[in-house]
């Protein structure tokens, strides 16, 4: 393609600098392209106390603990391979000298200098290579960067090997980034072989020599944890694990650690060349549950021992395979419910521990923080859920009943809101079927009484005070909203009048100044229906508003079955016994005695005698709780609750019993008949 333009420039212009920079000063200058940033940053994550953990956030220093993670990961790599079963660590007791030992078999002296001091060399190249039984090696070194990356940004870092096969051993010490190169001679060693490095690293480069201790604390015991049956010291405090990462999910939490599974699986592959060789992957999953916390779910993870703060392919593989077979078992039930599971139903208060030890991981960078996808893995962790699952889910029936509840809770919050928009579009609203009192400027002094049918309505029309009393009729029975929804609640129309009438709104306190209406009565039939419905509202009320039974403001307005016409006027009977009592009086002489089948049979002169009370009978409440369980036990879903009430008749004891007792009579009838 030709150029068509050409831009006019002077006799002769600056061009760019080229240079060539050796190792020691890019690593050094551009540190943060091998162990990511050189910067404090917010990390998310926890440290160990003495028995447990904590959660929380860390100034974390990438670079930093990166640099020194490598000789640790070096010495892990040497586990792998069957050399190495003690690891000691020492940090200074000022923070910047760190030593690192292991037992291992060591490396050939000849290439001590560019191990520590040039890029790209190490043993771990070679992905293809297999151990004497044909499997894959499985490591994290893959780069050989980060031993010499160590060392160039050390002030100090010195290096003794013991080489297990020569039997000697020989000691680098290398100065300022390796400016500066010390050496000892070679020599036969006694004891174990191994290599140790001791270093501090160079304030130019990190700014602060200062190695915190409790994170290299913590990266020893995670070590430790993913690695049962490696012995490990740190300043001397001995850190052994038998049973692995299920022993750091039971340090979690103890009582609900449950191992989902800890499995080994075999793949035959083949390497760059084309040869068979065999792929083995080790899949650790453990989980601990919070029933009480609505937080996010924590991730704690590793791979080849190293872990893995930024998640990656396992990560993201893993919780969505528990998601998915959790929703899968429940998705019936929830159907059944009309309730939509959400993710954070499944993982709120869960904490999930991950271990994959695999053959070359990839990862994002030399950081090693986030984990690529591996096609055998994914393989692995598919049959690895799936069988680990159905056990886990046939173990913990209570965790399904948990989350199903947590569905139902977060459905009826958002059902909540739902209401409260309903109740600000009702409060404007006029309601047809009020019979409102006229007062206009004090409320709190207003009753609206809720009437059983529209000729309950009538007597009261007549005989109420127009002032101060209201009313509302009802249409047969009302809604039984323990088996409703807030939906279903919201939609039904006798229930929406008398939360319009009154000013109470789902989900909101009721609050007697702010109500149109600060005493609630209910006045129905003296007869099982009547005390059937007195226990729906009551119900209805308590379940949305307990506060208004603390407050004294719902009420029982008992009509009168009786009405007595005596020589000395006309006496009201609420019941039977009272009008036996009566009868036997020698005071008064008994003229007609009228039986009333219900309110709408009543005399204007007696709804005018029940309405000209100034109280009624107040449904109180001592024991909250109590109240709540036996409203469940007569309202709820599960009916055995109320079989086994019918057959223990002493078992009703809490302040609602007036009301309820309503309700047990008629069951005991429908029972009977």
């Amino acid at each position: 393609m030709a150029v068509e333009e050409v831009k006019r420039r002077g006799a002769k212009v600056k061009e760019a600098l080229i240079e060539s920079k050796d190792q020691r000063w890019h690593c050094r200058n551009r540190v943060t392209l091998v162990f990511g940033s050189n910067d404090i940053e917010e990390l998310d994550t926890y440290v160990y106390t003495t028995d447990s953990l904590e959660f929380k956030k860390v100034n974390f220093h990438q670079a930093k603990s990166k640099a020194i993670e490598e000789i640790l990961d070096n010495c892990i790599d040497e586990f792998y391979r069957g050399h190495v079963t003690e690891i000691h660590c020492n940090l200074s007791p000022d923070g910047k000298v760190v030593t690192v030992q292991d037992n291992g078999i060591g490396f050939p002296l000849a290439k001590m200098k560019d191990v520590y001091t040039e890029f790209r060399t190490g043993s771990k190249f070679k992905d293809e290579e297999v151990d004497d039984k044909g499997f894959l090696y499985r490591t994290l070194g893959q780069n050989g960067l980060g031993a010499s990356a160590t060392c160039l940004t050390s002030d100090m870092f010195k290096a003794t090997v013991r080489h297990y096969n020569s039997k000697k051993e020989q000691t680098y010490e290398f100065i300022d980034g390796a400016l500066k190169i010390h050496k000892t001679k070679e020599k036969p060693f006694k004891g174990p072989s191994g290599v140790r490095v001791e270093l501090t690293l160079a304030k130019e480069v990190y700014k602060n020599q200062v190695v915190d201790k409790e994170l290299l604390r913590k990266r020893i015991i995670d070590l430790a944890y993913n690695n049962p049956g490696l012995t490990f010291y740190f300043n001397d405090e001995k850190y052994l694990y038998k049973k692995g990462l299920f022993e750091l999910a039971q340090r979690i939490d103890g009582t609900t650690a449950q191992l989902i599974g800890d499995e080994k699986f075999v793949y035959e592959t083949t390497n760059i060349k084309g040869a068979k060789v065999k792929a083995q992957y080790d899949v650790h999953v453990s989980v601990t549950f919070d029933k009480k916390s609505d937080d996010k779910e924590r991730m704690i993870s590793f791979v080849n021992s190293t872990p893995t703060y930024d998640g990656g392919f396992h990560h993201d593989r893993i919780k969505r395979l528990y998601i998915n077979t959790i929703k899968d078992k429940l998705e019936r039930t929830a159907k059944k419910d009309k309730l939509t599971l959400v993710d954070n139903d499944v993982l709120a208060g869960m904490t999930f521990v991950i271990g994959i030890v695999m053959p070359n991981p990839r990862f994002e960078s030399q950081t090693k923080r986030k984990l690529v996808r591996d096609a055998l893995l994914e393989k692995a962790l598919e049959t690895f859920m799936a069988d680990g699952m159905t056990k886990f889910m046939r173990k913990n029936q209570e965790l399904l009943d948990h989350i199903m509840e947590r569905a139902k809770s977060r459905q009826r919050m958002m059902d909540l809101k739902d209401a409260s928009k309903l109740a600000k579009k009702g409060k404007k609203q006029r309601v047809e079927k009020l019979l409102d009192a006229n007062e206009r400027k004090d409320r709190t002094k207003c009753a609206l009484f809720i009437c059983e049918g529209d000729s309950a309505i009538g007597g009261l029309r007549s005989a109420r005070d127009k002032m101060y009393q209201g009313g509302i009729a009802l249409k047969g029975k009302p809604m039984n909203v323990s088996q409703a929804s807030i939906k279903e609640v919201l939609e039904n129309q006798e229930f929406a009048d008398i939360m319009s009438s009154i000013g109470l709104a789902i989900g909101q306190k009721a609050e007697a100044q702010e109500l149109r209406f600060s005493k609630i009565v209910f006045l129905a039939d003296s007869d099982v229906d009547g005390g059937h419905i007195n226990t729906l509202l009551t119900n209805f009320f308590f379940t949305f508003w307990p506060e208004m039974f603390e407050k004294g403001m719902i009420q029982i307005a008992k009509a009168p079955l009786f009405e007595v016409v005596t020589d000395k006027g006309t006496i009201y009977c609420e019941s039977t016994d009272e009008l036996e009592k009566l009868k036997v009086r020698k005071d008064i002489k008994i003229k007609e005695i009228m039986r009333n089948k219900g309110l709408g049979e009543m005399s204007q002169e007696a709804f005018k005698h029940v309405l000209s009370r100034k109280d009624f009978t107040k449904i109180s409440v001592k024991d909250m709780s109590a109240s709540k369980s036996m409203l469940e036990t007569c309202f709820g879903k599960e009916s055995q609750l109320r079989k086994d009430l019918l057959i223990d008749s002493d078992e009703i004891d809490v302040d609602l019993t007036n009301v309820i007792a309503g309700n047990k009579a008629k069951k005991k009838s429908e029972a009977r008949a």
